[in-house]
């Protein structure tokens, strides 16, 4: 009779185990493609949009546009390998060289992608401080300077992977992956912590900048001025102007920081997860499902490299949907003088 039941069980964990691999299967191949396009798509033209000239001066702007273009590299590198694991066409599967060079590129990519969010929200929380000094810190100058130096130590951090990775593994989530156990723990606490360690930076900026905001207008609303001069007018309304390009650029952070812990947090876990459970024995159906959650988490992350164009559409206010529709205007009259 025992040995009935434990049949039975083993038959109906097969049958599970095959249904669990079957949607992690389908989950690569489908929702990999939707990603793909639809990340693609928008960090194109976020990189188009943003390089106008009326961004360019401003650090947020630019913080914006680099992390669209290694977004896109992101998507890129990690995406495509995973559409064609779905086809059984994948390269990194095979290919050392192939298989260390995503690896090496989505793990220095994401985590980038977030810290250049994080030095926006800074930049924001500079830019509205009520110091002089600190405000005057808000520059493309320093914006430039801290993108080099957080993506030199990205690489750094991450040169292990060079090593580390190989292809053909076989008690993995996926065939490229860390052929030790030591270096999967490595590459997964890195990750974790450069995904994680941002994310309430970027809630504590956020808050800060918004008390900055708050007690600003409160100086405004208690000082009375007078505007003399239609000089004096036209400063005044470019000030305006200015002040809405930052304050449509701040929603579109606040926003973005928003979709981003959520989409980020189920990989983080699972990284965390991972690194408890490396040096443990795990069942065939502990293993299928730790592999489709796995899956799951790696897209939602990829899901959040292709949201900010959407985001700053939605949220970013006149000021890039009038940028945007300058854009295929422009695309417009190009295309009707190439045709005459």
């Amino acid at each position: 009779m025992d040995q009935l039941n434990s049949t039975i069980t083993s038959e109906s964990d097969a049958d599970l185990i095959a249904t669990i691999n079957n949607v992690t299967l389908q989950l690569i191949r489908y929702f990999s493609i939707f990603i793909f396009l639809f990340g693609s798509i928008g960090n194109i033209l976020n990189v188009l949009i943003l390089s106008q000239r009326s961004f360019r001066p401003n650090p947020c702007a630019v913080f914006f546009l680099f992390s669209s273009v290694v977004d896109f590299l992101a998507i890129l590198s990690g995406l495509l390998s995973r559409i064609l694991s779905g086809w059984g066409a994948d390269l990194t599967a095979t290919s050392r060289f192939f298989c260390k060079l995503r690896g090496f590129v989505v793990n220095t990519a994401r985590p980038v992608a977030i810290w250049y969010i994080l030095f926006a929200m800074i930049d924001r929380w500079l830019l509205s401080s009520l110091k002089l000094q600190r405000r005057q810190m808000s520059s493309l100058k320093n914006a430039k300077r801290v993108m080099i130096i957080s993506l030199i130590l990205a690489t750094m951090i991450f040169s292990h992977v060079i090593y580390c990775h190989e292809p053909n593994r076989i008690n993995a989530p996926q065939k490229c992956y860390g052929i030790t156990i030591a270096c999967r723990f490595i590459t997964d606490m890195s990750f974790m912590v450069l995904t994680i360690l941002p994310l309430p930076l970027m809630l504590m900026f956020g808050l800060m900048t918004i008390c900055n905001i708050r007690q600003s207008r409160g100086r405004v609303a208690n000082q009375n001025t007078s505007i003399i001069t239609n000089t004096m007018t036209a400063n005044t309304n470019q000030q305006r102007r200015l002040t809405k390009q930052d304050y449509n650029l701040l929603i579109m952070l606040l926003v973005q920081i928003f979709v981003l812990f959520i989409l980020s947090l189920p990989l983080a876990f699972q990284k965390l997860y991972s690194v408890v459970m490396a040096d443990r024995t795990l069942s065939a159906l502990q293993v299928a499902i730790d592999n489709l959650v796995y899956n799951l988490a790696q897209l939602l992350h990829f899901l959040s490299n292709g949201m900010p164009f959407y985001i700053y559409t939605l949220a970013g206010g006149k000021v890039f949907r009038k940028a945007l529709s300058k854009f295929f205007v422009n695309i417009r009259h190009w295309n009707f003088h190439r045709s005459r």
